[in-house]
Order: structure tokens, then C-alpha cells, then sequence
């Protein structure tokens, strides 16, 4: 029985992962590629939608590349590559694009929070979600990972796949989504927004940074905000929630009892959080320093041309259903 398959990307628009990015997805990649056919994709044409540095885009290209080896992807299970190299990505867009309505794209919400009092909106940021749409059915994918807030868009993926097969003829799947278990990471220092970093360098931590760098941030991390309230505050739950991802079961299950109590000391939270952080990126980081980008770029290479033979098969044959020659 052959394996389902997986398309997922991440923009390279930061130099390195944080820990948003890998407990969010990039740790539920290293388990699915045991159990699926996976490509897992730079998506750089999707990270000149909105202000970008041109001067570094391709640098962390390489180093987000780097960043995904040395978290677990295993280029002799999955297919890593970068958008840009498979032209095929665009060319079905362009397709999609004249069988989606402008009705469909208005209703994307994501559409709407992100051009919300800017100057200038490109219409890349509008036809976003039909970019995303021929990333993940190039590769005739059945599953695809992403947060709840990419929902709509797979979503509207779904109804192209739709709208295809009726005009031309049954083609491409229907993909399900697959959400991961961790619950959005926070910014430690601002707990109800989402790790990001461009909040900031207080609102994120890198899993290459300093372990200075990394204490300074968890002791500084917001606990209690001063209302009284019989829930957890956002800071305290969004600590447990770090050290739920990086600790024993035994160690969380200690502070969950001392919160209960009432004798909880969030130095010591901390410190725990930290300690158990360090000691799971560790590896990761010793990883990441063996490597050379060479290596990377090989990697990056070969994945991009194993994932353009398979791309090439779906825009010839989608060519012929409609009707080019």
C-alpha cells in the first residue's frame, strides 16, 4: 500500500527557526515523514508578497534549509526544495487563476487582516491562496499539515480540485488537513500575541541563539498582568505550555500540582522551562553547526529537481484536459 502524501512550505523570510516555527510545524514534519510521502518546500515567491530584504533572500534560503536538516528532515525520506526552482508552481497558478473567482479570494480573511491600513497592497497578497493551491496539488498531495489559521485557504484548494475535475475531468484529490498537537507558542513577552519575530527580538526566541540569551528572555517573561482571575493568566500558560513540549511528563505534572495548590514559584517555572528548552535543542544545535551550505545547497538541489520531474507529469497533463497544445 502506497504512503498518503504531504505538501508543506515555510517562508524564509527570517535568518533562522524560532520556536514558534518548530513546535508549531516543523516538529510535526520530522514525525510525518515516517508515515507519509513528504515534500516540504522554501516558498520563496511566496515571501516577495509583502516587504522582504532582496539582499538576504537568498541567504536564508540556505540557512532556513540548514535549519529544517538539522531539526530532522531526512532528505533520503522526504523531498526538501525551494519554490523558485520549480516553475511549474507558478504556471499552474496561473491556471487556477482562471477558474477562481474574485468573490472567492475576497472572502479570505487573511486577505483582509493583512492588507488592513497598508499603503500598498500587491495583488500577490490578494492571489496568495491560489499560489498556495497549485503548491499543494502539483504534487497531487492528499494530506497537508498547517495551523487552523490556513484552514480557509486548503479550503478553497479543496474547491478548485472541485472546480477542475467538473470542467476537465477528475484529476487532482481532494487534500484533508492534519492540524499538529501544540497549541500556538506565545510571545513570552507579549503572552496574548503569537511568537513572531516581527514583533520584535523580545517577542521570540531563536533555536540558535545564546543560552544567555535564551535565560535573559524566559526570566523576563511575562507572568501574572495584575487582574485577579480564577484562570490561568496568558504568561503562566504559556510557560507550562513550552515546558509541557520540552520536559518529562514527571516534570510538568509536578508544576501543574504546585499551580494547583496555590504554591507555585514562577522562578522556578522558568528555570525549568529553560533548562529543559536547552537540553532539546542541543542536538538540534550541534546539528546545525556541522554543516556546510554546500551540503545544503546539494540537498536543496537535488530535492528541487526530484520535485520538478513530478511537477513537469501534472502541467503537461493538465495542459492537454484543457485543451493547450
Amino acid at each position: 500500500m502506497s504512503k498518503g502524501k504531504i505538501f508543506s512550505g515555510i517562508r524564509p523570510t527570517a535568518s533562522s527557526l524560532h520556536l514558534g516555527n518548530y513546535f508549531g510545524a516543523v516538529a510535526n514534519w520530522v514525525k510525518l515523514q515516517d508515515d507519509y510521502e513528504a515534500i516540504y518546500c522554501l516558498v520563496d515567491y511566496h515571501a516577495i508578497i509583502e516587504d522582504y530584504d532582496k539582499d538576504a533572500l537568498s541567504d536564508r534560503v540556505l540557512n532556513m534549509a540548514a535549519d529544517l536538516l538539522a531539526c530532522g528532515i531526512d532528505p533520503q525520506q522526504s523531498i526538501l526544495m525551494f519554490q523558485s526552482a520549480v516553475p511549474e508552481h507558478t504556471e499552474l497558478a496561473w491556471i487556477f487563476n482562471a477558474i477562481t473567482s474574485y468573490g472567492d479570494l475576497q472572502r479570505m480573511t487573511q486577505f483582509k487582516d493583512k492588507s488592513e491600513n497598508k499603503e500598498f497592497v500587491s495583488a500577490g497578497l490578494f492571489n496568495y491562496p491560489i499560489l498556495m493551491a497549485a503548491d499543494i496539488l502539483l504534487y497531487h498531495t492528499t494530506v497537508v499539515p498547517v495551523g487552523d489559521d490556513q484552514d480557509q485557504h486548503v479550503e478553497l484548494t479543496r474547491g478548485l480540485a472541485r472546480r477542475f475535475n467538473s470542467r476537465y475531468g477528475d484529476y487532482f484529490a481532494e487534500p484533508e488537513t492534519i492540524h499538529t498537537e501544540a497549541p500556538r507558542i506565545m510571545s513570552l513577552a507579549d503572552p496574548t500575541s503569537k511568537m513572531s519575530k516581527s514583533l520584535g527580538e523580545k517577542h521570540f526566541i531563536s533555536l540558535f541563539e545564546s543560552e544567555d540569551s535564551i535565560h535573559s528572555k524566559i526570566r523576563s517573561a511575562v507572568t501574572d498582568t495584575g487582574l485577579q482571575t480564577d484562570e490561568m493568566s496568558p504568561g503562566v500558560k504559556s510557560l507550562f505550555t513550552l515546558l509541557k513540549l520540552s520536559a518529562p511528563e514527571s516534570v510538568y505534572a509536578g508544576f501543574e500540582t504546585d499551580y494547583q495548590e496555590g504554591t507555585l514559584k514562577y522562578v522556578a517555572l522558568k528555570d525549568a522551562v529553560y533548562e529543559h528548552l536547552v537540553s532539546l535543542i542541543q542536538p538540534i544545535r550541534q546539528r546545525r553547526e556541522g554543516m556546510s551550505m554546500e551540503e545544503v545547497r546539494r540537498v536543496l538541489d537535488d530535492g528541487s529537481e526530484r520535485a520538478r520531474a513530478q511537477a513537469q507529469v501534472t502541467i503537461k497533463t493538465v495542459k492537454q484536459k484543457i485543451g493547450l497544445p
